[in-house]
């Protein structure tokens, strides 16, 4: 049987025409941003007033022997240390009893897990802490005592903090790990999965800003005071953007080292994403030996060369040890009852602790919120900016990640190129939001319904997922780019533009700095207002997450899971077999 003759794999050219718009975007709304943080860090003066020349006097006050900079950096990664062990040691075993349980178990539980992504709100959880502590609970009247003490408070914002994202942590290190097992190598896979898991957590330690500001506004007497908060404090509270610049560089800084870091295990590594063929996609007579397309043939194909010149199977090394076309993972394999047990009982003891710490969140809607007049152009002040701003991070993002992981540049090194925009992997909008409050006001932009759109141009962590993805489908494919890469990819496209929607809609900062006027607050802003202006019994706990855009996600979420997440397996090492031809670097 003579094989058909592969499509013409596109010019590598095109990989770098489609890095363009997300090299521009980076260049604009990251590097710009950055550079214009570290010359502001050199000026004093007030917002309002003419800057000066300043030398090194913002750094010497910042980071002096009696500089604010080391016990906000100090009390930020503490926030972490919790979450950050339940990230690597309760995430990964989660995960392997869900997987070892089979795959009705595993989606169902990816599925409940997710719910904690979808409501969960900064905001939100601090109104509802505040609302629990205010009440005559044994247990949370003697935290509310702690929060008022400068030698106890440090200790309990951190307990509350571990508390309310106790979910949010379990469902993002189980999404992250997942995968990984699922793989030739899950030893070395969840290995590289956890050095990227331990370099992010501590990255949105240092970033961390609402929970602590809403519930201690850094007191008492600065013991809970953030880097975040101490950059706002600076910046934006005292009017001193050169103060505020000097804290926002140096931990930029200190981001920019942990997010190359993180590229460099990526890279190195070799990780790569790829989707698990259903059965419906295999050759209907694979399982025949004496069929063609059987494990006869392709054995006899392999003995000749024909996989390895053409590429036209498509498997992860299964096929050479197996003798079959069995896919990566199993993902059609039941788990034996003992396996399923154990999954069930591991999901419903995670989610028994979920409810238990989060049960301030929960009893909150129980009570009657008083009416502020939030109505529907609150919703649309949160999520149509949020949205508009996902997709075109994550639209810039994709066509760089097809440009890289799929047509793959500097052959087997196009990886590589991921590294320009690695510092900035982990970087929110709180190091840049000085000189991009800068830059609107400047634009004139303030207080206007466009200046909601959160100001990057370009996903950087949305770009080295679906690079990870494209690399892998291109690898295992003998398909044009399009039936073979963009196609299969374009679900994990959805799938990060709604994650970037979520987050964006959550966030307060960057709405908190820009708008002024009412009329355009969000959600998330009217919360803060309401738990500092309108007594902190007042706030409405659900107005972050309004039921429709839950049920909306849910089902997404569920779609998601069944069709493409459950499908995904993160591999490490071995050689390429892409059939697009490399070229020198």
């Amino acid at each position: 049987m003579i094989s058909p003759i592969p499509p013409r794999p596109p010019s590598p050219a095109l990989g770098w025409l489609l890095l363009m718009p997300a090299a521009a975007g980076t260049l604009i709304s990251l590097v710009l941003p950055s550079v214009q943080t570290v010359l502001l860090s050199f000026e004093s003066g007030g917002a309002l007033t003419p800057s000066t020349p300043a030398g090194l006097a913002n750094y010497d006050r910042v980071l002096g022997a009696d500089g604010p900079y080391w016990a906000a950096l100090g009390f930020s990664l503490s926030l972490v240390l919790l979450p950050l062990l339940v990230a690597l040691v309760a995430g990964p075993l989660l995960a392997l009893a869900l997987d070892r349980a089979g795959g009705l178990v595993r989606r169902a539980g990816a599925v409940v897990l997710w719910l904690s992504l979808i409501v969960f709100s900064p905001t939100a959880v601090a109104a509802s802490w505040l609302r629990g502590l205010r009440a005559d609970e044994p247990g949370l009247t003697s935290l509310a005592r702690s929060l008022g003490d400068p030698a106890t408070a440090p200790g309990a914002l951190r307990l509350i903090v571990a508390a309310a994202t106790f979910g949010v942590v379990c469902a993002l290190a189980v999404t992250a790990f997942l995968p990984a097992l699922r793989g030739g190598a899950p030893g070395r896979a969840v290995l590289a999965v956890a050095g990227v898991v331990a370099l992010a957590i501590p990255a949105a330690g240092l970033q961390a800003f609402t929970i602590g500001v809403a519930l201690t506004r850094g007191g008492p007497r600065g013991a809970t005071r953030t880097l975040a908060g101490l950059q706002y404090d600076y910046g934006f509270v005292a009017a001193q953007p050169g103060m505020g610049a000097a804290v926002a560089t140096v931990t930029g800084v200190v981001l920019g080292l942990l997010g190359v870091a993180a590229a460099i295990v990526v890279v190195a590594s070799r990780m790569r994403l790829s989707i698990t063929p259903r059965r419906a996609d295999l050759p209907p007579a694979a399982d025949d030996a004496t069929a063609p397309g059987g494990p006869r043939e392709i054995s006899g194909l392999a003995k000749t060369g024909g996989i390895a010149k053409t590429g036209s199977v498509a498997t992860a090394g299964s096929v050479a040890r197996t003798g079959s076309v069995a896919t990566t993972g199993g993902a059609a394999k039941a788990g034996s009852p003992v396996a399923v047990a154990v999954g069930v009982a591991a999901l419903v003891v995670a989610v028994a602790v979920t409810l238990v710490l989060t049960w301030p969140w929960l009893s909150a809607f129980t009570e009657p919120a008083t009416s502020t007049g939030a109505g529907l152009r609150t919703h649309v002040n949160t999520w149509v900016p949020a949205l508009i701003g996902a997709v075109i991070s994550v639209g810039t993002a994709y066509l760089a990640a097809l440009g890289i992981g799929g047509l793959r540049p500097l052959g087997r090194r196009s990886e590589w190129l991921l590294l320009p925009f690695a510092p900035w992997l982990f970087v929110g909008v709180g190091p840049l939001s000085v000189a991009g409050w800068s830059n609107f006001r400047g634009m004139r932009l303030l207080d206007t319904f466009l200046v909601l759109v959160q100001p990057f141009l370009v996903s950087v962590p949305a770009l080295f997922v679906l690079t990870l993805l494209c690399k892998g489908l291109a690898e295992r494919t003998d398909r044009d780019l399009l039936s073979g890469v963009v196609l299969p990819s374009l679900p994990m496209a959805g799938v990060l533009t709604g994650a970037v929607t979520l987050v964006n809609a959550q966030d307060v900062l960057w709405p908190l700095l820009v708008t002024h006027d009412r009329e355009l607050a969000t959600a998330p802003v009217v919360q803060m207002l309401q738990l500092t202006q309108f007594g902190r019994a007042a706030a409405d706990v659900a107005l972050t997450t309004p039921l429709p855009v839950v049920v909306i996600a849910l089902l997404a979420v569920v779609a998601a899971q069944i069709l493409h997440l459950d499908r995904l397996t993160l591999t490490v090492g071995g050689e390429s077999r892409s059939p697009v031809p490399e070229t020198s670097a």
